[in-house]
């Protein structure tokens, strides 16, 4: 999608500063169509055409238009009072037709003005129906609405320099107080009204300051001090947080420029954050479970280390080193998953201490492994980490045992995480002896090769493919062949949620 400083550029020659101007404008405007229950455009001159570059529809208002405009020049008639007002740089109104409105529809050329030079014009459009007559809100709400249009014709507002994000902030129809040049309430609308009433302010607002209510008022002290927005939340009472955003309104004041009023629009999130809080308690929670998880398998793997001392078989030795070593993969994972929000976690924080760990029980001084991994593979639901994880440490394993014999002087081992359009890729690549070539996974008689291909195959409900590499293979992954061994490569490819 186009943005709007990009079709700036397309069909105007203005300057870096002027188009971040207009950018900074259309990041205010949602504010300005609900004060004016209005559809705004942004319009640009392109050579003999007016080219519309952004639009916004009221949140508090009926559109004219259901079409995107944005990319389309205007009508004449619209044309007509965009040019008017570039280049008398002032505001201009009239009458057109919009096609599909059974009445005639009004129209208010707003100049944008940046350091004295009209950069663009801002089209306000709106049906004339006749109706009821206006009540106080939308009387309000539309002299609110002419003040900043005075702004924007001096060159005002949208405000420069450090100011509050307005994405973040609420909006006019989640409630607005109006205040006069010295801070006291000219005007609440009925939902801020409400909000107030709800941490228990009845009394009757207008006439008095935000302080001699008992709201706090820091935010508009701010706005009134920086001449700027400001965005502030804080827990009214222990119950009732208010996210507020003061917005100040510039004029003639006793004949110098200053803060003649302004606007605080104020949502009530306790809802919001009252599940902030439960999602932090329950990620805290599941973190301390991961955390005492990981301390009971350390316990049993401590147990099993114990038990494997009083062995005699060296087989049965072995078994049990194994099992220590699944165990603490497992462990290795708690402990990860202990220290994240959430219910994922980086991969790659699991391989990495998954590949020490590794080195430090295989490894020995006439049979040196490197090892090295290449990529990330992401974040992955925790649901898939751990088998993952215990299939990565059998499939290392297998690679130093059968690859890497004792006295064989060792190599290299080198696990690439990547994704394709199936999932997460993962190779194990080695320089090894190799398999013969007619190695079948599917026969494989082996603890560890079975432990694999369950694993894959059900909990994984992935594919996995073993044969011996090729002089591409080892060049791809920066290896070479050493005394003459083809070395193994494992594929392993997983399907993960909404690939």
């Amino acid at each position: 999608m186009t943005t709007i400083g990009e079709l700036v550029r397309q069909h105007t020659e203005t300057s870096k500063e002027e188009t971040a101007h207009l950018v900074s404008l259309v990041g205010e405007w949602g504010m300005l169509a609900d004060l004016c229950f209005s559809d705004l455009v942004m319009v640009v001159p392109s050579g003999p055409e007016w080219v519309v570059v952004a639009q916004v529809r009221a949140a508090t208002g009926q559109t004219l238009y259901v079409d995107d405009r944005v990319g389309t020049p205007l009508t004449d008639d619209e044309a007509s009072f965009a040019a008017e007002a570039f280049h008398t740089s002032a505001i201009v109104e009239g009458d057109i037709e919009v096609p599909g409105a059974a009445e005639d529809c009004g129209l208010m050329a707003i100049p944008v003005v940046l350091s004295g030079v009209t950069v663009g014009v801002l089209v306000r459009e709106w049906s004339r129906r006749k109706g009821r007559q206006p009540g106080e809100l939308e009387r309000t709400y539309l002299q609110l609405f002419d003040r900043f249009a005075e702004m924007i014709v001096a060159g005002m507002f949208p405000f420069k320099g450090r100011v509050s994000d307005a994405s973040v902030a609420p909006r006019v129809g989640d409630g607005a107080i109006v205040l006069d040049a010295s801070c006291r309430i000219r005007y609440a609308s009925p939902n801020a009204t409400s909000a107030l009433h709800r941490v228990g302010i009845r009394a009757p607002a207008v006439g008095q300051s935000l302080a001699e209510l008992g709201v706090i008022d820091s935010s508009v002290r701010q706005a009134f001090e920086r001449r700027e927005p400001v965005v502030e939340e804080f827990e009214q009472t222990s119950e009732v947080t208010l996210l507020t955003r003061c917005i100040p309104i510039l004029g003639d004041l006793d004949g110098d420029l200053g803060v003649t009023g302004a606007v605080m629009l104020l949502r009530d999130v306790s809802e919001l954050r009252r599940r902030d809080r439960m999602i932090l308690s329950r990620d805290a929670t599941i973190r301390e479970i991961h955390h005492r998880v990981k301390n009971n398998l350390q316990t049993i793997s401590s147990l099993l280390r114990l038990q494997g001392r009083r062995l005699q078989s060296e087989e049965a030795r072995a078994a049990v080193a194994e099992s220590v070593r699944r165990i603490r993969t497992i462990a290795l994972v708690h402990e990860t998953l202990s220290r994240e929000a959430g219910d994922e976690v980086a991969f790659i924080e699991v391989v990495r201490p998954l590949l020490r760990l590794v080195e430090e029980g295989l490894q020995s001084p006439d049979r040196p492994i490197r090892f090295t991994v290449v990529g990330d593979g992401g974040r992955l639901d925790a649901t898939v980490v751990t088998p993952l994880s215990v299939v990565l440490t059998e499939l290392l394993q297998n690679a130093i045992d059968h690859g890497f014999p004792e006295g064989s002087g060792g190599g290299d081992v080198v696990v690439t995480l990547g994704s394709t359009e199936a999932g997460l890729a993962i190779r194990v690549v080695d320089n090894g002896r190799g398999i013969p070539a007619d190695f079948d996974l599917g026969s494989a008689k082996g603890l560890g090769l079975s432990i694999v291909r369950t694993l894959v195959t059900t909990e994984l409900d992935g594919t996995i493919d073993m044969r011996p590499a090729r002089t591409k293979d080892l060049t791809e992954v920066g290896l070479t062949a050493v005394n003459g061994h083809p070395g193994t490569v494992i594929e392993l490819s997983v399907p993960l949620a909404g690939e």
